[in-house]
This record gives C-alpha cells, structure tokens and sequence, in this order.
C-alpha cells in the first residue's frame, strides 16, 4: 500500500468564534489554514511559502477540521457540510459549523481567551520548487498541494516535513554546490587563460 507522505505547517491568523443567529445560535469557527506568500521560520535548513494557487484543485477533498490534528478531536468534515473551505486572496479559509462536544466547548473559550490564535493544516506536496533568495537563504516553494487532509486551530506551531522534504532538500544544497564549483573551475580557467594571454 502507498505511505502518504504528510506534512504540517502553521501560520499566525485571525480565529474568530461567532454565532450564527438564523441556525439558532450556533456557534461558527472561521480562520486561515494557510496564508500565501508568507515566508515559515526556519525549517531545519530552509524556509517555505505557499504559492497562491496551491489549494485550487484539492478544495473537493474530503477534509476534517481537527484540534492539534488529533483525529479524536473532530470539529467538522467537508463531505459532511459541516467544515467549508475556499480560497481568497490572502490564502486558504475555513468555516467550523461547531458541534456541542466538549471538545468544541473548550477550543472556543481557549480561542475567546486569546489562548489558541494559529491554525495549521496537514497536507501532501504534488509539486514544489528550491531557490536561493538574496541572502543566500534556502526556499522551498509549494506550488501544488497533492492531497488535503485536514486544518486544524493549534496550541503550538506544528512544522513537520517528511523525509522526502529533506531528501529533496539536499538535492538541491547538492546541486548548488556543484554550480558553485563550476562556476569557480571556470573563473579560475578564465583567470589562467588572461594570464597566458598578458604573458604572451
């Protein structure tokens, strides 16, 4: 059977609890799973951005909304209608019609007290790609997310990569070391040749 490669990532954004009057007063869960173009932490070795874009054809998975990405702590699913994703310009939104559990309870004071303000998704990555910006720093691009499986409002930042990440990862701090001797062999073949040039 195929191992499903899973990765976390966590952003900083706006939870909000509110009540949605014409249901009765239940309770809504809104926020941002993912924000584009905003640069992670360090990451062991790089830092990571979400191409905008990335979520457009994983919108029909069928997602759970979890706390601390624990699948005994469910909020909501989207086959079900009660989770909502969509896309917007700032990145990936989400929309928690809230059961009356325990759990819910507890998450909505957590986030009402200021407690709990980050969420997190889990995800597979379908394509990505390594650059080096100005300072020299490693960045990893996800351009197309493979698979979503779940968002999830967090206690703490959850950042896990999977080996395939670091393997691909050091493929590429390869591949730039190679360019970096290469293009030293040939200013040091430049440098040979002017000097026999000036020498003859």
């Amino acid at each position: 059977p195929m191992t499903i490669q899973k990765e976390t990532r966590t952003f900083d954004s706006t939870i909000e609890v509110r009540s949605a009057e014409e249901e009765g007063g239940n309770k809504i869960l809104r926020g941002y799973a993912a924000v584009f173009d905003s640069l992670s932490e360090n990451l062991g070795g790089f830092r990571e951005k979400i191409a905008p874009g990335a979520f457009d054809d994983v919108l029909d998975n069928d997602v759970r909304a979890l706390v601390d990405h624990k699948s005994d702590k469910i909020l909501g699913r989207t086959r079900s209608g009660t989770l909502r994703l969509s896309i917007d310009q700032r990145g990936l939104a989400y929309e928690v019609d809230m059961p009356e559990t325990t759990t819910a309870q507890d998450l909505m004071i957590s986030i009402t007290r200021g407690d709990i303000s980050q969420s997190s998704f889990g995800f597979t990555v379908e394509d990505d790609d390594w650059s080096e910006d100005e300072d020299g720093r490693v960045i990893r691009t996800i351009k197309k997310v493979g698979l979503l499986l779940d968002v999830s409002p967090v206690t703490y930042p959850a950042y896990q990569a999977t080996d395939a990440t670091m393997r691909s990862l050091e493929q590429f701090s390869e591949t730039q070391k190679q360019s970096t001797v290469d293009i030293k062999r040939k200013r040091l073949e430049i440098d040979t040749l002017d000097l026999r040039d000036k020498e003859s």
